[in-house]
């Protein structure tokens, strides 16, 4: 299949990219950005690490009780029994035959190299009766048997979780180096769209919110721009003055028909790499790479004086349906807003469900289907939604997931147990 459409406006789509091609060709142009920053602890949950971190301290930093008890020596309990008791003075400090009572956190005396539980004691004045042997070092936690001084803890690219933030509080880190979010513009485009009370004619503004929400959602920093209308003057300027962003997200506008200018404004001022992928709803989809200078992207008149090196920001063009704006913006958006951010690109959780009713898709192409899920006990049915087009945008907001139909596959039989994708609730 084609990767590029040179004639877009006669040919149409007749050729198209396969996603898997159309996402290799994406993360060719796309480049991890390597702005940092310095964040509290507090604030670095979810956060990806620009840096190693290694532990500068033990912990725990001095010997402890790992038990309520008795610090002991463990030579002084050799021989105690359940019948035949070792007998042993209480004492705030520690020699021979003493025993000196420790909480669960405590210090371990010096001198003291085991903890007798405080289960196996019974005191008797100023005596305690020890019922069990201990050995050496019992019921004691060293120092650095939970973390060790200079022990690599996380390397660069890890993604913090709450636990690991804990583990860092505890060896005495309070600031971590993580990696800026990567910032996105998201410009919605098209002469009719409002954002509030449309006239016969228009329609409210969702794909530019939907998508923006989505790049919050996914680790992105996203500026949510005001409409475009259909005017490649308006168009271009509109791109080129949010290129200093490390992707540009349009919606709208990228078919063929005679307002969809956004693949013609992208070359003339770029390269559209794909137009036209090989997925249902949504193949309308174009992506492309914007070389410009650094300094002039967003601040056209300080570019006379800049010698920076150019750079390259990708642009995705997404189809203004919702339903199939929602489908790219996943398929493409994503990835590329993980690569350059740095961020892991995990798969979505899914669930499996057993299909109730056939779902039909044409051969080499790799459809998306919006299913409804009912639990009955353990068991799990998916139902494919009623509507289908890929402007009914209820039909995602009313769904409980999606069902992915490779290109090599002719449907799928209804009977079948099928994995549904919860892209909502994933970052």
């Amino acid at each position: 299949m084609s990767d590029h459409q040179p004639d877009r406006k006669q040919s149409g789509f007749k050729e198209t990219t396969r996603v898997a091609a159309a996402r290799e060709r994406l993360h060719e142009v796309v480049t991890g950005h390597d702005r940092t920053e310095s964040v509290p602890l507090l604030d670095a949950d979810d956060r990806v690490l620009a840096e190693e971190i290694v532990a500068p301290r033990n912990v725990p930093h001095y010997s402890q009780a790992a038990m309520d008890g008795y610090a002991v020596r463990a030579e002084d309990t050799f021989g105690a029994g359940g019948r035949s008791p070792e007998v042993l003075r209480r004492a705030e400090e520690m020699g021979p035959s003493a025993a000196v009572r420790v909480h669960t956190g405590s210090e371990v005396p010096a001198g003291a190299d085991a903890i007798v539980m405080i289960e196996q004691t019974d005191e008797f004045g100023t005596d305690v009766e020890v019922f069990d042997a201990v050995a050496e070092g019992e019921n004691v936690a060293p120092v650095g048997e939970d973390v060790e001084r200079g022990q690599s803890l996380y390397e660069q690219g890890h993604r913090l979780r709450p636990s690991d933030l804990g583990m860092l509080k505890s060896v005495g880190v309070r600031e971590v180096t993580v990696y800026e979010p990567p910032r996105i513009a998201v410009i919605p485009t098209g002469e009719e769209l409002v954002q509030t009370d449309p006239d016969p004619g228009e329609v409210v503004e969702t794909n530019g919110l939907t998508v923006s929400r989505f790049v919050e959602r996914w680790g992105g920093d996203a500026t949510y721009h005001d409409v475009v209308t259909d005017d490649e003057t308006a168009l271009r300027e509109a791109i080129e003055s949010n290129l200093d962003h490390d992707i540009v997200v349009t919606t709208g506008g990228s078919s063929v028909g005679k307002r969809d200018l956004l693949p013609e404004v992208v070359d003339s001022i770029g390269e559209v790499i794909v137009h036209g992928v090989a997925l249902k709803p949504g193949h309308p989809v174009a992506l492309g790479i914007i070389e410009h200078d650094t300094m002039a992207s967003g601040n056209s008149e300080n570019s006379e004086d800049s010698d920076s090196d150019g750079e390259e920001t990708p642009i995705v063009m997404l189809p203004g349906y919702p339903v199939a704006c929602i489908i790219n913006a996943v398929q493409f958006v994503r990835p590329a807003l993980k690569w350059t951010g740095n961020l892991p690109l995990d798969d979505f959780p899914t669930t499996d469900a057993r299909l109730e009713r056939k779902i039909r898709s044409e051969p080499g192409i790799r459809s998306f289907v919006r299913v409804t899920v009912k639990e009955d006990g353990e068991e799990r049915s998916a139902t494919p939604t009623r509507a289908s087009g890929s402007g009914i945008l209820s039909s995602v907001a009313l769904a409980d997931g999606w069902v992915e139909v490779p290109e090599e596959h002719e449907g799928i039989p209804a009977g079948e147990t099928v994995a549904v994708g919860n892209w909502e609730w994933s970052a």
